[in-house]
């Protein structure tokens, strides 16, 4: 049922682009008669801050296609007081009003005033994180947040003077700008300090992205911090990285992070959460019920653990904010739902998506999880163009109930993490997952899609049908037992595991004579699925066994 409202509410929100701009226009479609005011210390408004890399790269032609709406256009279509360069510098919770800070004051006297609220909305965003090191300041040392940041950058590229640039951090920010830069012709060195791009992945499935990323000849250093930056006046000309090596350079982009803007609501005396976000409720209510908070600076419940934690991500501020406009001008709206941490992103031919928790940070949760990884072809494999995908999928044990997925490969990787996603907010399991009704024909899919494969192994699991092996886990002091044919075995050996018997998944039941019925034992073929069948075969035949998840494909990722 829907409720219109017409209460004369004044509502002020700070800061614009998702969040911000997402609760402004909510809040004049559900109150004609609020009073709305935006402010945003900025020039632009509301704009597409994920397609930033894309435009420096020109695979997104037209700047103008990244302004999602301009103050002239809030202002009539939606009746909203927008107020651009202009700063909320402290609220009065006792008043409830705010300071402001024009930035384009002409005098003294006009430059701050006081602006009384009904209710306020924190939409204050995120900062990139600029280490403090000498030559930091440097005018070509480089962050990109807004579109001011994409335009400082683009121009040094198109003024042809950059050759070389060093991106400081493998995340998704990072090497979306290695990607576009490569795209210009510019040479890029990738500099991380843990020792994988990707961190919040499991290991083997970032090595596809690494392997990316050196066929196209970037330079990667892992496991290495940005020491120091040399200058040449105002200039970056070279960077030095904490085991001594220097790498020359025409530009530095920091993409290690973001550091949420709550100072405002720390001044306020609004309540801090673990993670250095604003606590907020199910109606994204702050400690005092007069103020909201939305967007990368708030903390949200996250849906694996059940608690609340940032989650720096364009969509998610996106419905935060619509949602809180709603509620702050008509009392009711639907409940913020916990948030997964979905996301993509495409590195040159290479695709990685993930949602929820990876096995590394189950463990760093305390959450009791296991994983099966399948390899499979995103299409039916006789249908031309299927390309290869690997899919890890994590979940509880005892209950199957579905904790996280990651998947890389080319085509097909978003598919499958919404798919996952989607069950995860409904609470799903690996048997509600294997029990899918999804589209299949030739170019879009298959009979038994990758996320069937998945559930499917995972059921096995839980219905103790197959026992599974991790793919990083130790071979010694058991009998490996290889079912691929021997060109694929001499083509691909399998890593760390020496003393490994080569018997043909076809030969097995003939040769069971040459195994040891005594010895614990690993099978593994390619991807899994010989190894399924070798497993069953012997387990019906007095062997303790184990299919070594992902087989050798997965497993010589985790040694490389």
């Amino acid at each position: 049922m829907s409720v219109e409202h017409d209460a004369p509410v004044r509502l002020v929100i700070v800061g614009g682009v998702a969040g911000g701009a997402s609760a402004a226009t909510r809040a004049r479609r559900m109150n004609e008669q609020a009073e709305i005011i935006l402010v945003e210390k900025e020039e632009d408004v509301s704009f597409a801050n994920c397609g930033l890399p894309y435009h420096i790269g020109e695979e997104i032609e037209n700047r103008d296609a990244l302004v999602v709406a301009s103050a002239d256009f809030l202002r009539r279509r939606f009746r909203l007081d927008v107020r651009t360069r202009e700063e909320v510098v402290s609220i009065d919770r006792d008043k409830r009003c705010v300071t402001v800070v024009r930035h384009g004051a002409t005098s003294e006297q006009d430059k701050t005033y006081e602006q009384s609220y009904d209710k306020l909305i924190l939409a204050p965003g995120a900062s990139p994180i600029v280490p403090d090191l000498p030559g930091v300041d440097a005018s070509n040392v480089l962050t990109l947040r807004n579109l001011v940041d994409m335009d400082r950058i683009k121009a040094r590229v198109d003024s042809g003077l950059v050759r070389r640039a060093v991106v400081v951090g493998a995340g998704y920010i990072g090497l979306e700008m290695v990607e576009q830069l490569r795209r210009r012709g510019v040479a890029v060195d990738l500099v991380e300090l843990r020792d994988q791009v990707l961190p919040l992945l499991d290991h083997e499935m970032a090595r596809p992205i690494d392997d990316s990323l050196r066929r196209n000849n970037v330079g990667v250093y892992l496991g290495v911090g940005l020491e120091s930056i040399q200058l040449d006046g105002d200039l970056a000309t070279s960077v030095r990285l904490s085991d001594g090596t220097e790498l020359s350079t025409d530009l530095v982009i920091l993409g290690i992070g973001v550091r949420p803007n709550s100072g405002l609501a720390t001044q306020a005396g609004l309540e801090i959460g673990n993670t250095g976000g604003i606590s907020i409720d199910e109606f994204s209510r702050t400690s005092d019920p007069n103020i909201y908070a939305v967007g990368d600076a708030s903390e949200p419940v996250y849906g694996p653990t059940g608690t609340p934690m940032r989650v720096p991500l364009a969509g998610l501020a996106n419905r935060s904010g619509r949602l809180a406009g709603e509620h702050a001008v008509t009392g009711h709206s639907a409940v913020a739902t916990p948030v997964w941490g979905t996301s993509v992103v495409r590195v040159f031919d290479v695709s990685v998506g993930m949602t929820g928790l990876t096995r590394a940070s189950a463990k760093r949760f305390g959450k009791d999880a296991t994983s099966v990884t399948i390899v499979a072809k995103h299409h039916a494999g006789y249908f031309p163009g299927a390309e290869v995908m690997t899919l890890k999928l994590t979940f509880e044990p005892g209950t199957g109930k579905v904790l996280g997925a990651q998947c890389v490969g080319g085509e097909g990787i978003d598919k499958r993490i919404d798919v996952i996603a989607t069950a995860m907010h409904f609470g799903g399991t690996v048997r509600d997952l294997a029990g899918l009704d999804l589209a299949y024909a030739p170019p879009f899919g298959s009979a038994k899609d990758p996320v069937h494969m998945a559930a499917f192994a995972a059921c096995n699991a839980l219905d103790e049908v197959e026992s599974f092996r991790d793919s990083d886990d130790s071979l010694d002091d058991v009998q490996i037992v290889d079912v691929r044919g021997a060109g694929e075995i001499e083509k691909a050996p399998l890593r760390e595991s020496s003393g490994a018997i080569h018997i043909p998944v076809d030969e097995l039941r003939e040769r069971l004579g040459e195994l040891d019925r005594a010895k614990p034992t690993v099978v593994s073929c390619a991807v899994g699925v010989r190894g399924h069948i070798a497993a069953r075969i012997l387990r019906q035949n007095g062997f303790e066994v184990q299919n070594l998840s992902g087989g050798a494909t997965v497993r010589n990722r985790c040694f490389e």
